[in-house]
């Protein structure tokens, strides 16, 4: 798919995750509510090819940069019982396909399916990511900026996090 066609303001190139414009954040089930959380270091890069089906990405996030607004239960996560970070210090994702994805009523921009490698305490399983892309646009630096959102559901098992405490 020509990228001129799918995306007429994105360049082919390599385009740098900016930390401070980008978050990485999630939700988890705990107890009988929804934690929610973030993690604050992380990077990556997403190379945009002349065939757009031809991209790639990358990210690494540091998991100790985990926050969900609660020392004491970021601490237990950062331990051995969940990530384990002394041993574990990188979640890693790198993608593998790109290919289109059907665009939904509340569809308001293009959307891809995003296939790849994520890496969570050195166990690796496929996921698939539903990424939409938000246009191209000058920054106030004289720079160019592109946005992207990413979402995907994972299972902390199959990264081998399994924690049953009796309650």
């Amino acid at each position: 798919m020509a990228l001129a066609r799918a995306l007429p303001d994105l360049v082919a190139g390599r385009w740098t995750v900016d930390p401070v414009h980008s978050e990485i954040t999630f939700t988890v089930r705990h107890l009988m509510t929804t934690v929610r959380g973030s993690f604050a270091a992380f990077g990556g890069a997403i190379e945009v090819g002349e065939d757009l089906l031809a991209s790639s990405a990358r990210a690494e996030v540091e998991m100790a940069s985990l926050d969900t607004r609660s020392a004491e239960r970021d601490a237990h996560v950062r331990s051995a019982d969940f990530l384990d970070v002394a041993r574990f210090p990188l979640m890693t994702f790198a993608s593998t396909a790109v290919e289109p994805a059907a665009v939904g009523r509340r569809a308001r921009q293009p959307r891809y399916h995003v296939d790849g490698m994520l890496t969570v305490k050195d166990t690796g399983c496929p996921v698939r990511l539903l990424a939409e892309f938000h246009g191209v646009g000058p920054d106030p630096w004289g720079g160019t900026r592109a946005g992207f959102t990413a979402t995907t559901t994972i299972s902390r098992r199959d990264f081998g996090i399994e924690f049953n405490v009796p309650l």
